[in-house]
């Protein structure tokens, strides 16, 4: 089986345990208005183009097609830039040829591990099944999800991966939708099942100023976690620097809040739970 794969990152200290290797899949069924990694929206090898370096020839452009009032490059785009900037994102890959360029570190990452993340990995399930497989009991898993997937592949994935990075992201379903175009039923559903399985996870909290980083939302994540007896968390801060990705996809970040805001750690408001976190 292939997948396809837009980043492959090594030596990674900031997606589970220990050093770890990070598989970046293409495509995710969530659009979040604070998208860090737009590149891996689409299920599809794309042509993305860096900005540095640019001369405004506009010879890409004459190659290019208009999509969604964005503009996309070609493979002639590609071929025509005199600086080199334009390349594919996305390589297909066969399970077995990843897994074997895995294990090539095995010895380095026997202390932490494999990560798949995206994108939202789930979305190319039975791919990331198959290599899962492949890896059990070779090297500690771990996927970094949103949990949005059908019920019976997450169930699968349970018994294939020891660690879930699991996002929470908002509570209340209307601004759910609002903020990443899809209801979080499916989400929670799934948090419970991960919850009861007993398989090891960590729930991780984006702070976007506004949006998820209210009080009213971090309390109703804590009541959550406090339900289930869970007592630590990760909090991912906003990288105001997440917009720069946008223009190599022919992409204009116009993110639906206030980047100006200084978030808010609520750390006082976790203590009141009895939740420890951890800022990322």
């Amino acid at each position: 089986m292939e997948g396809i794969v837009f980043s492959i990152e090594e030596f990674s200290i900031y997606d589970g345990p220990g050093i770890r290797t990070t598989v970046f899949l293409k495509g995710c069924p969530l659009r979040c208005s604070w998208c860090h990694n737009p590149e891996g929206q689409e299920l599809a090898p794309q042509v993305i183009k860096s900005p540095n370096g640019c001369l405004n020839c506009g010879e890409c452009k004459k190659y290019a097609i208009k999509k969604d009032n964005n503009i996309c490059f070609t493979q002639k785009s590609i071929e025509v830039c005199p600086n080199n900037l334009l390349r594919v994102s996305g390589e297909k890959i066969s399970a077995l040829g990843l897994v074997e360029k895995l294990l090539k570190n095995q010895s380095i990452l026997r202390n932490g591990g494999v990560t798949f993340s995206g994108g939202e990995p789930l979305m190319q399930g039975e791919f990331v099944k198959e290599c899962l497989s492949l890896l059990k009991d070779k090297i500690h898993i771990a996927i970094q999800t949103s949990g949005y997937c059908d019920s019976r592949l997450f169930e699968e994935m349970l018994n294939l991966a020891d660690l879930f990075l699991f996002d929470l992201k908002l509570i209340d379903d209307e601004k759910h939708i609002r903020y990443t175009g899809v209801s979080n039923e499916i989400i929670l559903n799934n948090f419970s099942m991960l919850v009861k399985s007993g398989v090891e996870f960590i729930p991780r909290i984006p702070l976007i100023p506004t949006v998820t980083d209210t009080e009213e939302n971090i309390t109703q994540i804590a009541e959550l976690l406090k339900l289930h007896n869970i007592a630590y968390a990760e909090l991912m801060s906003y990288n105001k620097m997440a917009g720069g990705k946008y223009a190599m996809i022919g992409k204009k970040y116009s993110p639906d809040f206030d980047e100006s805001v200084e978030i808010n750690e609520h750390k006082e408001l976790f203590d009141r739970f009895g939740i420890e976190i951890k800022i990322l």
